[in-house]
């Protein structure tokens, strides 16, 4: 269990036992803010040498109200929903494809549609827009599965990369994020949005789970919810935003992540 904070990591682990005691848990460390957190976390596994089955990027911010940054000066949007998983996905690739039918999930977001990346300014330094960074990064989050997927076809891996989101689901991610530097929480637009159909945590992970264990899920698929406004509902098949197929701008961005993290595909990825 991969989790920035081990004391809530560790009170999860044991909600799981209650209901699953034969589950075999372990509680890790990794800060996707952090570069040297992720580059000791993917150490530590390497040095394992255990393969990954699946990796799950899920985890990241949304919408602070300031400008604020990672560890390493990035937006931090951007660096946690973004720069901090692809630098975790380079990483471990030496253990995803030694497992004999990996796949890495990445959780995107509905406002990818109207995500823009900004190659001018993709740290927002200029004139920080909380939700249009936001939109962004999640944005980049869909390109990197769709890079991904077709770095695995042109090479021939059995990985699978694909991509799922969660449609309009009632978790604390609306308010965490846009109370960030705040006393108290701040009420944001998405508190006052129950004209909108939404949905409990419970349907809203399917999306994800079906990204990372269906049989039907593909190479390059992009998962979400089927019903109402595509908010809720059954998971299905969701056509990505024109901008996400782009493939020259995901290359771009990718080019871009290797130099702002230092973690780069290799030509040749020496597994374990």
């Amino acid at each position: 269990m991969a989790v920035r904070t081990i004391a809530k990591g560790e009170r999860a682990r044991g909600e799981i036992l209650a209901q699953h005691p034969g589950a075999r848990l372990e509680v890790r460390r990794v800060d996707l803010a952090d570069l040297a957190s992720v580059q000791e976390f993917a150490d530590g596994l390497l040095a394992d040498g255990t393969p990954v089955d699946v990796l799950i990027n899920n985890a990241g911010v949304m919408a602070p109200p300031t400008r604020m940054t990672t560890a390493d000066g990035f937006e931090l949007q951007f660096g946690s929903n973004y720069l901090g998983p692809f630098a975790l996905t380079i990483r471990l690739l030496p253990l995803v494809l030694a497992a004999p039918a990996p796949r890495v999930v990445t959780m995107s977001s509905g406002v990818a549609s109207y995500g823009r990346i900004r190659f001018d300014d993709l740290q927002w330094e200029r004139r920080y827009r909380p939700n249009l960074a936001y939109a962004q990064s999640k944005l980049a989050d869909l390109m990197l599965a769709e890079h991904l997927a077709a770095v695995a076809a042109q090479r021939g891996w059995t990985l699978i990369s694909n991509a799922a989101h969660p449609g309009f689901t009632r978790t604390n991610l609306q308010t965490a994020g846009a109370s960030l530097g705040r006393d108290k929480p701040k009420r944001t637009p998405f508190n006052s949005l129950t004209i909108l159909p939404s949905q409990a945590v419970g349907p809203g992970t399917e999306p994800l789970l079906y990204a990372a264990t269906s049989p039907d899920a593909v190479n390059g698929g992009y998962y979400g919810p089927g019903g109402r406004f595509r908010l809720v509902g059954p998971t299905t098949t969701v056509r990505p935003p024109r901008r996400a197929r782009d493939a020259a701008t995901a290359a771009r961005l990718w080019a871009d992540a290797e130099r702002l993290t230092g973690a780069a595909l290799p030509a040749q990825v020496a597994r374990p």
